[in-house]
């Protein structure tokens, strides 16, 4: 009995709800005989799905089911969207560049998950929005101004802008509330004002991580200043966010100056199901220093 099975498999990211089917070919991918039936029991490649291909093929390397998940995801991250990036530069929404290396948040955040993250999910939003703003026979649009008046749009284009505007804001603003570890604090007024709000910075992270980790599904949690100036913490479905008058309830508007990506895209090569082990990492890269500008500005 030969040593392995050769997967070649159309696979549709699990990350993304309504995602792109994408195919991962030209990878060699071998695995024990022994694992081929746990092997689709992985929660990472759940969506597999009819014309996967199986055959035995020695020659390759045997690997395991980590190694297939981090190839696996390296495959997805080398798939393009040629076309609609183009189209997106004319209409002024280029996928913004991170403020730092991938690697840079390591360990807390891993390298492949930015990647992935950043150059695929991210540019993903900004092709859908574009496509979005064509059918509205939009040139150009700002983007947080658009998500922000969502109930103008046609019924049937609300959506789309509503996904994909609020998945291109949210990841915008994501980027720059990460930081490397180690760098300033939290600290001054915005410390201060966080203590009074919330009662102790202690308390203030563990309402916060809660926001994250009883968001249902896919969503984000939010640092928010509220149109009387206070402080408040709320969460989101999806790509929703607190601009959004008229989706969101109106006790939940405001102006973020802290959003916590909690769809699984964000953490499960590394966490895999554990949420609130990401939570807790993710406090070690908070850019304290952008979100306390953020603060200024809101309360300007």
């Amino acid at each position: 009995m030969p040593n392995g099975l050769q997967a070649a498999a159309k696979l549709r990211d699990p990350f993304e709800s309504g995602g792109v089917w994408l195919r991962v070919l030209g990878t060699p991918l071998s695995f024990p005989d022994r694992e081929r039936m746990q092997l689709f029991k992985n929660p990472c490649i759940k969506s597999l799905r009819s014309g996967v291909t199986l055959s035995h093929n020695p020659t390759h390397p045997t690997m395991n089911r980590r190694s297939f998940i981090h190839i696996g995801g390296a495959a997805v991250a080398g798939s393009v969207i040629s076309t609609s990036s183009a189209q997106a530069a004319t209409l002024g929404l280029d996928l913004p560049k991170l403020p730092y290396a991938p690697e840079a948040l390591e360990p807390h955040i891993d390298v492949m998950t930015m990647n992935i993250h950043h150059d695929k999910h991210h540019a993903a939003y900004i092709a859908k929005l574009t496509d979005a703003l064509k059918a509205l026979g939009k040139e150009s649009a700002d983007p947080v101004a658009l998500i922000k008046d969502i109930n103008s749009l046609p019924k049937d284009q609300q959506n789309a802008v509503r996904n994909n505007g609020g998945g291109h804001v949210n990841h915008s603003w994501f980027w720059n509330w990460m930081a490397p570890a180690g760098g300033p604090g939290l600290d001054g007024k915005l410390a201060a004002d966080i203590q009074g709000a919330f009662t102790s910075i202690d308390d203030f992270k563990k309402a916060f991580a809660e926001a994250g980790v009883k968001r249902f599904g896919s969503g984000w949690a939010w640092l928010i200043v509220k149109a009387d100036g206070k402080l408040a913490i709320t969460s989101t479905p999806n790509q929703d966010n607190p601009l959004m008058a008229g989706v969101v309830p109106d006790s939940d508007l405001g102006t973020p100056i802290l959003g916590l990506d909690v769809w699984e895209h964000a953490y499960y090569l590394k966490y895999q199901n554990k949420r609130p082990d990401y939570i807790a990492a993710w406090w070690n890269v908070v850019n304290w220093s952008e979100v306390a500008k953020q603060y200024a500005a809101a309360k300007a």
